[in-house]
C-alpha cells in the first residue's frame, strides 16, 4: 500500500524514510506493509488544511450536518469489512469490533443533529448596563490536529472527528502506526460524499509523523489520544505555541464491590471491566477494591470466571478475549508478570503468556495486592486485575481516590443511595453504578488529575472545537 495518504483531497504515496509493518495480532505476523508521510507531506497537509477553512468554515450548519450523516450512513455501507479489519489487526472479537463500528456511526449521527442547533448557540446577551447591547458568536476553533491511538481505532478518531467537523474546523488526522488501515475508511468516505478537498487530510507515520504534527505551527488546536508519556510531550509542544490541547490519557481505575452484591452479577462486571479489548483500555477497572463481607466468595467465583474464559483467534474462533494488539504490548504485559513473581503476589489466575502462535496472555488475577505494588499503582494495559479486600465504605473510597489517575470507576451496590453517595465521592470522570462500562455518545468521556485535560463526547465534545466571541455595540 503506497497511496494511504490522504491530502488536498487525494491519495498520494508516502514519502518518509521509514516502513510500517502492519500485523495480525493471533499470528503474529505482517499482513500489509506501507510508507511513512514525509515531514514536508505534514507542512501539506495542514496547508490544505488551512487553504480549506475559510470555505468550510462558512458552510452552512445544515449542510455540514448533511455530511456527517454522510459519514455514519458510510460507516453502515462499509460494515462487514470495516468489523473484519478490527477483527484482523486489533485482534478483537466480533461483538467487540461490532459494537466499535456501531459507536463510530452513532458519533457522527448525534454531531449532526449538535451542528444543526448551532445557530441557536449565537444569541443576545443581557447587559445590566443600558445603551449597549451584546451578542455571542460560537466559531470554529481553526486548524486542528488529531492524534489517535491503536487500541480504539475508528471509535476514538470518530470522537474527535465528528465534532470538529461539525464545529467548522479543519483536520489533519494522524492515526497509530499499529493501526493505521482502518482510519483510511474516512478519507474514502470522504471522496464519495465529495468533501471539499483539504478539510480532512490523514498522514500516517511513527514517532516522528506525530511529532512534526504535534509541533506544527500551522494548527490552531491539537487532541490527543494517548500514553501519558507521549501526552507530556504533546503538552510542551502545544506550550511552545501557546495551543490549545484537548489530552485523553492514562488510568488506573478502581471498582469498588460491596457486600449487598450479587455474587454472580458482580463477577459479570468485573470481567467485563479488566478483559474488554484484553484489557487494552485506559478505562479499565484493573484495581478490585471488594468489602471484607463478600470477598470470599467472591474471589474464587472470579477465579473461575477468568480461567473458563475463551483467548483466540476471533477471526477462526468463537472467543472471548482475543490477543494483545502489538509484540511491543505483549512483551510489557510479560514484563509485569515477572514484576508479581518478583513482589511475591498471589496468583489466582493466570499470570502468564499462552505457548501459542501470536500476542496471548492469560486472564490473571492477583489478590491481596499492597498499596505500595507496581501492579496495584502503574497502568499495565492488558487483562491484570488486582484485588484488595476494604471494610469500611471510607476506605473503599480513601483506596480508589489514591492514585496519580483519575479517568473512571465502577461501583456495585445493591443499596442505590450508598452507590450513588460514593460515585460523587470519587475523584474521576465517569462512575458506572452496576453496569459493564456502556459509553454513550450523549455523556462525556475524560478524566481528572494524570488521565488529562478536557472532555471529549456530548455537548462538551463540540465546545472543545468552538471558540467564543462577543460583539457589543454602543447604541448612542
Amino acid at each position: 500500500m503506497t497511496t494511504s495518504h490522504y491530502i488536498a483531497g487525494r491519495w498520494v504515496e508516502g514519502q518518509g524514510s521509514d516502513c510500517i509493518s502492519v500485523n495480525d495480532p493471533a499470528l503474529g505476523q505482517p499482513f500489509a506493509e506501507l510508507m511513512t508521510a514525509s515531514v514536508a507531506q505534514v507542512d501539506q497537509a495542514v496547508a490544505a488544511a488551512r487553504n480549506a477553512l475559510p470555505v468550510w468554515k462558512q458552510v452552512s450548519a445544515n449542510e455540514r450536518a448533511a455530511y456527517l450523516r454522510g459519514f455514519a450512513e458510510q460507516l453502515g455501507q462499509r460494515r462487514e469489512a470495516l468489523i473484519s479489519l478490527q477483527m484482523r489487526n486489533n485482534g478483537k472479537p466480533r461483538h467487540e469490533a461490532e459494537i466499535d463500528l456501531d459507536d463510530a456511526i452513532a458519533t457522527f449521527a448525534y454531531y449532526a443533529d449538535l451542528a444543526e442547533q448551532l445557530p441557536e448557540r449565537n444569541r443576545e446577551v443581557a447587559l445590566a448596563a443600558p445603551g449597549f447591547t451584546a451578542r455571542t458568536r460560537l466559531e470554529p476553533v481553526g486548524v486542528v490536529g488529531l492524534i489517535v491511538p491503536w487500541n480504539f481505532p475508528l471509535v476514538t478518531s470518530a470522537w474527535k472527528l465528528a465534532p470538529a467537523l461539525a464545529a467548522g474546523c479543519t483536520v489533519v488526522l494522524k492515526p497509530s502506526e499499529v493501526t493505521p488501515l482502518i482510519e483510511q475508511a474516512y478519507g474514502q468516505i470522504a471522496d464519495t460524499l465529495g468533501l471539499p478537498a483539504g478539510v480532512l487530510n490523514i498522514v500516517n507515520g511513527k514517532a516522528e509523523t506525530g511529532a512534526a504534527l504535534s509541533s506544527h505551527s500551522g494548527l490552531d488546536k491539537l487532541s490527543f489520544t494517548g500514553s501519558n508519556s507521549v501526552g507530556s510531550q504533546v503538552m510542551r509542544s502545544a506550550s511552545a505555541q501557546c495551543r490549545p490541547v484537548t489530552l485523553e490519557l492514562g488510568g488506573k481505575s478502581a471498582i469498588v464491590v460491596f457486600d449487598d452484591c450479587d455474587v454472580d452479577q458482580a463477577v459479570e462486571w468485573i470481567v467485563a471491566g479488566i478483559t474488554w479489548n484484553a484489557g487494552q483500555m485506559c478505562s479499565a477497572t484493573s484495581r478490585l477494591l471488594v468489602h471484607d463481607g463478600i470477598a470470599d466468595a467472591l474471589l474464587p467465583r472470579l477465579q473461575q470466571a477468568l480461567e473458563t474464559l475463551r483467548v483466540g483467534n476471533p477471526l477462526t474462533e468463537e472467543v472471548d478475549m482475543g490477543p494483545l494488539t502489538s509484540q511491543a504490548q505483549w512483551l510489557k504485559v510479560a514484563s509485569y508478570f515477572a514484576t508479581a513473581r518478583e513482589e511475591g503476589l498471589q496468583c489466582l489466575a493466570g499470570g502468564k503468556a499462552l505457548d501459542r502462535d501470536g500476542w496471548f496472555v492469560s486472564p490473571t488475577l492477583y489478590a491481596d495486592v499492597p498499596v505500595d505494588s507496581r501492579l496495584w499503582n502503574e497502568e499495565i494495559f492488558g487483562p491484570v486485575l488486582c484485588a484488595r479486600r476494604f471494610s469500611t465504605e471510607a476506605q473503599a473510597i480513601t483506596e480508589a481516590n489514591d492514585s496519580r489517575f483519575g479517568l473512571v470507576a465502577t461501583v456495585c451496590s445493591a443499596d442505590l443511595e450508598r452507590a450513588e453517595r460514593v460515585a460523587d465521592a470519587l475523584e474521576v470522570g465517569h462512575v458506572w453504578i452496576n453496569s459493564v462500562q456502556a459509553v454513550f455518545v450523549e455523556t462525556s468521556w475524560g478524566g481528572t488529575k494524570g488521565s488529562g485535560i478536557g472532555r471529549e463526547l456530548g455537548p462538551w465534545g463540540l465546545s472543545g472545537y468552538l471558540s467564543v466571541k462577543h460583539v457589543t455595540r454602543c447604541l448612542g
